[in-house]
């Protein structure tokens, strides 16, 4: 099968397109033949041996897909060859051809393209599981989502808005801003021309957000901190930027408010159950036309690389594509 191919850990330059050996789906996985792999930020880090986990080389990258099922294991119940699906992997999905375990694949909608489904799955699942289970973000409540444009901050912006919150959405460009106006945010922070922390005070009349939804770490997450109202959760959900913040831990004892891990892919995996509870609200409220991924561009598999460039160098406003 063709598949990108890192050979050794580094920028995405390294990547090779070539031929890989088809895989063989153990008994409680499926063989997925992939139509398309929507691009995370997790899948640069994974090739630069910067991820919580690191694969054995040669891999390749990619974990959120959508596909036909081309066969089953002896243990697989609830999915035949011919089957639409929608899967979450750690890396791999940038093949033709991937085994993945039949818990992280789930039925793909009728009417939702295969690219849409690709992108679907690991940004939602994430913000969801970020606002709802680890935020607890209730109606009325003040969210700020910082990185507001990227692939899993505008969901957050999405689903802060359906959810019921105030929403504040914080990006670099004013073209950024525009789209998560489109996607429901109330409120815009340009954080290259305005003072951060000076327009939070002044939206929220000095009271501080409820919940601060942060993929992006580096330079604004005190600044971010510092404008916590009471009683209120910090997201930690990603380091786009680069940097891991260290953070005085004063703060959130002085307004007495939680610092939370999201890291929903362990826990859907800890926790399958659940987590297909939460996917399929998410696809209902799809079929609904409450959700709309915003797809920027699409690429065939051999220009991968440059997709995840794209990423790496933050010009990419909600999801790009490998289609395949």
């Amino acid at each position: 099968m063709k598949a990108i191919i890192c050979k050794s850990f580094g920028p995405p330059s390294n990547l090779e397109y070539g031929e890989m050996p088809d895989p063989i789906p153990a008994e409680d996985e499926i063989l997925v033949n992939i139509k398309a792999c929507s691009v995370n930020f997790p899948d640069t880090l994974i090739i630069q041996g910067k991820y919580q986990f690191k694969p054995e080389l040669p891999f390749s990258p990619g974990s959120d897909v959508a596909g036909f099922v081309e066969a089953v294991g002896s243990q697989v119940k609830g999915f035949k060859p011919g089957d639409e699906i929608v899967a979450m992997t750690i890396w791999g999905g940038m093949a033709e051809k991937m085994a993945i375990k039949a818990t992280n694949c789930f039925p793909k909608p009728p009417e939702m393209e295969m690219e849409t489904a690709a992108s679907f799955l690991v940004a939602y699942g994430t913000s969801y599981y970020a606002l709802k289970t680890r935020g607890q973000l209730k109606e009325g409540e003040t969210l700020l989502v910082l990185g507001a444009s990227g692939g899993v901050g505008l969901t957050a912006v999405e689903l802060g808005k359906m959810m019921g919150a105030r929403v504040i959405a914080a990006a670099s460009t004013a073209e950024k801003l525009q789209l998560c106006k489109e996607y429901g945010a109330d409120e815009l922070i340009n954080y290259n021309e305005e003072n951060l922390r000076d327009r939070i005070k002044e939206i929220t009349g000095k009271k501080g957000v409820d919940v601060i939804y942060d993929p992006v770490g580096g330079q604004y997450a005190e600044t971010a901190l510092r404008c916590m109202g009471w009683d209120g959760r910090y997201l930690v959900v990603g380091f786009a930027a680069g940097d891991i913040p260290k953070v005085p831990l004063n703060l959130p004892l002085l307004k007495s408010y939680q610092i939370v891990g999201v890291f929903w892919g362990a826990w859907a995996l800890r926790d399958p159950a659940a987590n297909f509870q939460q996917i399929m609200q998410l696809v209902q409220w799809f079929k609904e036309g409450k959700l709309k991924p915003h797809i920027q561009a699409t690429f065939p598999l051999q220009e991968a690389p440059r997709a995840l460039e794209l990423i790496l160098e933050r010009k990419v406003k909600g999801k790009v594509v490998i289609a395949i």
